[in-house]
């Protein structure tokens, strides 16, 4: 049997955008269902967003800890952003988001694991980076504002951030993701060759490489 998820629309009768924020807005479809019935779904519209998964040479993940006030949590988090610009290459998107947030540079990039973050209520797609041979950034820091401006950084042995994960200490969707997939990758028989391409299609954000 072969376990794949396979891209599927239903007929959609009408769709209204009752919100529109800065970033994302609140959809709602009138949607036909099997046995002819019609149905509401309200989501979260998004442009999806890329993780980084910066491993160094001594084993270690760079990871980020933020406020995120829907939650009112402070999280520990892989570098991330989002695809602010329709069909932007998620690749570059990444590169950016971990010169911006942690002033690194990756000499090597993998895909790590492509997920959608909570698919009953958003149609956010999320692609995690592997990046290796870490460098510092050139030049100055990038200027963070808000949430970001109260961001810690820290480097932390893979083992101890799956022990978090699985002891329910860590909870961010990124970097759980990343850190399971990196941890699977690892002891899977082709190791992290085994891992697509930088620039592998991503079938629920297209994009021009």
């Amino acid at each position: 049997m072969n376990i794949k998820d396979t891209a599927e629309s239903w007929e959609t009768l009408s769709s209204r955008r009752p919100f529109e924020g800065r970033k994302t807005a609140v959809v709602t479809d009138e949607v036909r269902m099997p046995d002819g019935s019609v149905a509401t779904r309200d989501y979260q519209a998004h442009p999806g967003s890329v993780c980084v998964l910066a491993l160094d040479g001594e084993g270690r993940v760079l990871v980020l800890k933020q406020y995120r006030h829907p939650v009112r949590w402070k999280l520990w988090e892989l570098p991330a952003g989002l695809l602010d610009v329709p069909g932007e290459n998620p690749l570059h998107a990444a590169q950016r988001e971990l010169y911006e947030e942690a002033h690194v540079t990756a000499g090597e990039w993998r895909v790590l694991v492509d997920f959608f973050s909570s698919p009953g209520g958003s149609d956010e797609a999320v692609r995690v980076f592997l990046a290796r041979d870490l460098a510092e950034a050139e030049g100055e820091r990038f200027a963070v504002s808000e949430e970001e401006a109260d961001m810690e950084l820290s480097r932390v042995p893979l083992a101890d951030l799956v022990r978090g994960v699985l002891a329910g200490e860590l909870g961010n969707p990124g970097l759980v993701n990343g850190v399971l997939a990196l941890q699977a990758a690892l002891a899977s028989e082709g190791g992290l060759d085994s891992l697509r391409a930088a620039q592998a299609p991503w079938p629920a954000r297209p994009y021009e490489a």
